[in-house]
């Protein structure tokens, strides 16, 4: 008899990326013409990323700018959640944080999808922040992988652990 087949539903984010795509930003808004003089800046504040400008519509390019880096190195946007802009003396601070994990009640929605909608015979359970979904059947498997994509949570989600 065939053993069970399984794979790991997670969402992280890989940080080594997310560093390079600041460095990117960072080099960018250093050089740019048009954040000359706006003492723009984007950088690590422990876990989060701070960035600031003497505008709001500045800080809020600064954000652009690190946005399209992380989707240029391939990471989703749903993992990175940005706070509104603030002043704070004559500069307006904004700051983003990276979501890794699946909370409890995320890892329910999928798992209940997985029971509804999903070929009979896979089963779903919580470990942790991610979520094991096993089967016998290997393309029931990568049926419950399409129908998690096209589900469009509003947080990442990442396949791993295929065996």
């Amino acid at each position: 008899m065939a053993a069970d087949s399984s794979f790991d539903i997670v969402s992280k984010v890989d940080r080594q990326e997310v560093d390079n795509a600041l460095n990117q930003a960072a080099r960018e808004v250093r050089q740019r013409f048009d954040f000359k003089g706006t003492d723009a800046s984007i950088s690590w504040s422990g876990d989060q990323i701070a960035m600031q400008a003497s505008g709001e519509e500045r800080v809020k390019a600064v954000w652009d700018v690190f946005q399209s880096k992380l989707v240029r190195r391939g990471v989703d946007l749903k993992s990175v959640q940005a706070s509104e802009p603030k002043l704070s003396g004559k500069l307006w601070h904004m700051t983003a944080d990276m979501q890794n994990g699946i909370s409890q009640e995320n890892a329910k929605k999928i798992s209940k999808l997985i029971r509804d909608e999903g070929p009979k015979g896979v089963k779903a359970q919580i470990q942790g922040d991610e979520l094991r979904v096993s089967s016998k059947s290997r393309d029931a498997l990568q049926q419950v992988q399409k129908m998690v994509k096209d589900a469009d949570y509003e947080f990442a989600v990442q396949f791993v652990n295929y065996r």
